[in-house]
């Protein structure tokens, strides 16, 4: 009984399976299958969109959506007129114009919305963004805002871009492909698609050098759109596509999607990879562990020498203690002791000027010294900059030369300068201090380790460098020492620091500098012969033709100045007020009349009191307001005053601190009235005109 039961209902079963694959819907009224009969139904086609419709190798148009078409035929008992497009705008174009009465694949978007329905969203596939691998600016949207985007002209993407992220820069290519192509070839930054497009283009077409970085948050869901003004068309598209349940699509998936999976360790690929990742990690090994001893060799090597190079440290360091304290208390022996000679009531006017004379000296060289210490520790601790700036170089050489003049005289040494630059050429962009410590330490070194003989200073250009050569017939340097004489707190000769004052700083100070200027310094030496240490440094010049035959402002005081002129000298300081006071009342030439603020607000209220204050003396360190803030006030107030800061702050960088307060010119702490009085001389020149 149950034998003769089963092959009736097998045979029902595979009639219902025949006749729901290859019959016409039965949903479709009798009206609108004589419809379907009676009117040519337009399906619009763009096959260049892999995988979902594209012509294939046998130049069939193949693909997901053109099966599903293929379906919707076979349910609706009838077959659609497939018009073929190869210009996406057009195809638009043609929608809107009523010329075709089904899109078969669409973005749905708000604009067209307006005249297409769409049915059927398949499946969805994220936008990326796609760059090249050398040119990766983000993985998000925000980050390419300031890059320019490419994404196919009309496409639905266009469109969402347009609305969505109306500050992104978006250029555009007649298709994905074009797009593609022209980023590779670095025409744009970026683009944005379909990641399924977007990969099967890139592999295809060889675009090895694009990579997909990140997703936009935007999705592509292709649709079966229809002309929104046909109601019949639309209501059997709607029926046929109810019609289709979750079997028919997967079938149609599993046909496009489905691929045989075989285990890895099956593969033959796997185990060539294997081995060759096998082989390569042990070659990896074997290469990293002599890399290694290497290193271990050469670290063991240099902490040998850093051990080596520290303990002479130390060793020169202890030594520059001790020879700070002799140094420091040298000078000082000098001014203390003098000055209390000074007071003896018996003292004769030749011995005073002596005296006078020896305390001047030493406070120079404690200044000297003082300079150095703190230099040398801004140079460690990187405080330096770069300050270039037209310099005339042959006025800098030939002051250099005139400044050790003298000290090599009262040596009996010869100095003789070899300046074959041409005026021309002497005017170059340099850091004019930088190179003058530089030029001073060396020439200062070859006279000091210098019995008899001569200092002889030369200058030419070689290719692109500056070259300055000083050289001497000096001590020489030894040669175990020749290593060293650049490093901080160290004299090339120790046996004779007795001889020779200094803390060994001069050297390293020099070549700290010359480094900063982009420079180097060598040096050769013979033992008791001599040394030539040779400075090298870019040459840039620097030639106005204007300036050349421009004459030259002497700021000498003129005939016509005014009988009194007034000098506000702001202080706090008793001792330097009264100093500063003293200079100004024995200069020659003028007959001032003093003013004293003891703080910047005090010089404030009295330049807004008083117009006929002349120049001003600004110290920087005050209390109350200090002379940085009281400089902006007066210029604010008297624009043209000229105000000259007078500190103990004496660096590049205070000197510019204070001129970009609005001080017009800075003279550094303890006054030398020979540097006074040159620029007391060009302001009241200037008055005098």
């Amino acid at each position: 009984m149950l034998k003769k039961l089963l092959f009736p209902i097998l045979l029902v079963l595979v009639l219902i399976v025949y006749f729901s694959c290859s019959r016409p819907s039965s949903t479709l009224t009798e009206e609108e299958h004589s419809w379907l009969q009676n009117n040519n139904v337009t399906v619009a086609l763009f096959p260049y969109y892999a995988p979902y419709q594209f012509i294939n190798e046998n130049e069939k148009i193949d693909g997901i959506l053109i099966d599903y078409l293929d379906l919707i035929e076979q349910k609706a008992g009838h077959k659609f007129e497939r018009k073929l497009y190869s210009n996406w705008e057009q195809l638009l174009d043609d929608t809107k114009n009523n010329k075709v009465d089904i899109v078969l694949e669409i973005q749905e978007t708000l604009e067209r919305d307006a005249y297409l329905n769409f049915y059927a969203q398949l499946f969805k596939s994220n936008f990326v963004i796609v760059t090249r691998k050398d040119n990766n600016s983000g993985v998000n949207l925000k980050d390419y805002y300031n890059k320019t985007i490419t994404v196919p002209k009309d496409y639905g993407i266009h469109e969402i871009l347009k609305e969505n992220e109306k500050g992104l820069p978006v250029a555009t290519e007649i298709d994905d492909k074009s797009c593609l192509v022209k980023l590779n070839d670095g025409k744009y930054d970026a683009y944005i698609g379909p990641k399924a497009v977007a990969n099967f283009i890139i592999k295809t077409e060889n675009l090895n050098n694009l990579e997909i970085v990140g997703e936009t948050g935007y999705v592509y869901m292709p649709s079966l759109a229809v002309q929104n003004n046909n109601s019949l068309l639309n209501g059997i598209i709607e029926k046929i596509q109810n019609d289709i349940d979750e079997k028919d699509k997967n079938l149609i998936f599993d046909n496009w999607l489905y691929l045989e999976i075989v285990p890895f360790y099956k593969k033959a690929n796997f185990w060539i990879m294997l081995s060759l990742v096998i082989l390569l990690f042990s070659v990896v090994v074997l290469l990293l562990n002599k890399y290694l001893k290497y290193l271990i060799g050469k670290k063991t090597e240099e902490l040998h020498i850093a051990k080596e190079r520290a303990e002479e440290s130390n060793k020169l360091k202890t030594a520059f203690i001790h020879n700070i304290s002799h140094e420091v208390r040298t000078p000082m022996n000098g001014i203390i002791g003098f000055s209390e000679l000074l007071n003896d009531p018996e003292i004769t006017s030749e011995k005073q000027k002596e005296y006078s004379k020896i305390i001047i000296d030493s406070s120079n060289q404690l200044i000297t010294i003082i300079d150095d210490i703190i230099e040398i520790s801004r140079l460690q601790t990187n405080q330096v900059e770069l300050q270039l700036e037209e310099t005339n170089f042959n006025s800098v050489l030939q002051i250099l030369f005139t400044e050790f003049q003298s000290k090599a005289i009262s040596k009996n040494i010869a100095i003789h300068l070899d300046n074959k630059l041409t005026d021309e050429q002497g005017t170059i962009l340099m850091d004019r201090a930088k190179i003058n410590k530089i030029l001073s330490n060396l020439i200062d070194n070859a006279i000091k380790f210098t019995k008899k003989g001569i200092v002889e200073i030369s200058s030419y250009i070689e290719k692109d460098n500056l070259i300055i050569s000083i050289q001497d017939t000096g001590i020489g340097i030894k040669s175990e020492d020749q290593e060293i004489i650049f490093r901080n707190f160290s004299q090339s000769e120790k046996d004779v620091t007795k001889s020779y004052d200094g803390l060994g700083l001069g050297l390293s100070i020099a070549q700290k500098n010359a480094e900063l200027i982009k420079g180097k310094i060598t040096f050769t030496s013979i033992p008791t012969k001599g040394s030539t240490f040779t400075v090298s440094v870019p040459y840039l010049p620097i030639f106005d033709p204007n300036k050349a035959n421009k004459p030259e402002i002497e700021h000498l005081p003129s005939e016509n100045i005014p009988i009194k002129q007034v000098i506000l000298i702001v202080e706090d300081g008793d001792v330097n007020f009264l100093f500063l006071k003293t200079i100004l009342q024995k200069m020659k030439g003028y007959k001032f009349v003093i003013h004293r603020a003891e703080n910047g607000k005090k010089a404030v209220d009295i330049c807004e009191n008083n117009e006929n204050i002349d120049l001003i003396l600004m110290d920087i360190r005050m209390p109350v307001m200090d002379g940085y803030t009281a400089t902006k006030k007066i210029k604010k107030i008297r624009p043209k005053l000229p105000i000259i800061a007078q500190t103990a702050y004496s660096t590049e960088e205070d000197v510019q601190r204070a001129l970009e307060a609005g001080c017009d010119d800075f003279v550094a702490k303890p006054v030398d009235r020979k540097i006074l009085k040159p620029i007391i001389n060009k302001y009241f020149a200037i008055f005098s005109k």
